[in-house]
C-alpha cells in the first residue's frame, strides 16, 4: 500500500527546521563605544580597531543554532553620531532584537542609554512590552572606568534587561551577549509565530448564546 503522507502546512506556516529563520538585531548607542569592534569580534573572531565612524548602517551576518533551530541574524551595525540618530532610526524597523551598547570609560555613553533605548521602543511600537534586549558594557579591558558595575546592573535590572560586561578587544563575553539576544529574539518570533497560527486556526464563533445548563 501506498505510505500515507502528511498533509503538508500552507505555504510559510511550518516551523520547518530545516527551514533558518531569519532574525534581524541591531546594535544602538553613543559614538565610539566600539559597536563595529563587537561586531566583527563575534562575527569574525577579530579585532578591528578602526576609528572610522560607521555612516549610517552597515550589516553583518551570522549563521548560528539556537535550540537545534537555525538561526540567520542580520545584524545591524550603526552610526552613533547624532546627526545620524534620525537616519538611525529607520533601520529600527523589523528588527527583532536590540543591543544596546554603551564604554564603561565613558558616563556619558552610559546617561545616553535612556535615550537610545526610548527612542527605538518608541519606533518599533513593540508588539509586546519585553522587546528583545541586552546591555553591554565594553571596553572592560581598560583601567579607567568610569560606571561601576553594579550602577549598570541596577539600571538594567530596573528595565528587565540582561547585563554584559565586555571586552571586543579581549573577546570576553561578546558571543555570549549575541547569543543572549538571539535566543530571547527567537523565542518572541515564535510566540508571535505560534500566536499567529492559533488566529488563523479559530473559527468564528456562532451567533447563538450557548444554551446553559439547567
Amino acid at each position: 500500500g501506498a505510505i500515507p503522507t502528511a498533509p503538508l502546512a500552507p505555504q510559510g506556516l511550518s516551523m520547518d527546521a530545516s527551514k533558518k529563520v531569519d532574525l534581524k538585531i541591531i546594535i544602538i548607542g553613543a559614538l565610539g563605544v566600539g559597536k563595529t569592534s563587537l561586531l566583527h569580534q563575534y562575527v569574525h573572531k577579530t579585532f578591528y580597531e578602526d576609528y572610522r565612524t560607521t555612516l549610517g548602517a552597515s550589516i553583518l551576518t551570522k549563521v548560528l543554532a539556537v535550540d537545534s533551530t537555525p538561526l540567520k541574524l542580520q545584524i545591524w551595525d550603526t552610526g552613533g553620531q547624532e546627526r545620524f540618530r534620525s537616519m538611525v532610526s529607520t533601520f529600527y524597523k523589523g528588527s527583532d532584537g536590540c543591543m544596546l551598547a554603551f564604554d564603561v570609560t565613558d558616563r556619558e555613553s552610559f546617561e545616553a542609554l535612556d535615550n537610545w533605548r526610548d527612542d527605538f521602543l518608541e519606533k518599533v511600537i513593540p508588539r509586546e512590552q519585553d522587546f528583545p534586549m541586552v546591555v553591554l558594557g565594553n571596553k572592560i579591558d581598560l583601567s579607567d572606568r568610569q560606571v561601576p558595575k553594579e550602577t549598570a546592573s541596577a539600571w538594567c535590572k530596573e528595565k528587565d534587561i540582561p547585563y554584559f560586561e565586555v571586552s571586543a578587544k579581549n573577546n570576553i563575553n561578546v558571543a555570549e551577549a549575541f547569543e543572549t539576544l538571539a535566543k530571547q529574539a527567537l523565542s518572541t518570533y515564535k510566540g508571535i509565530f505560534e500566536s499567529y497560527l492559533t488566529d488563523s486556526i479559530k473559527l468564528t464563533p456562532d451567533d447563538k448564546p450557548k444554551q446553559s445548563c439547567c
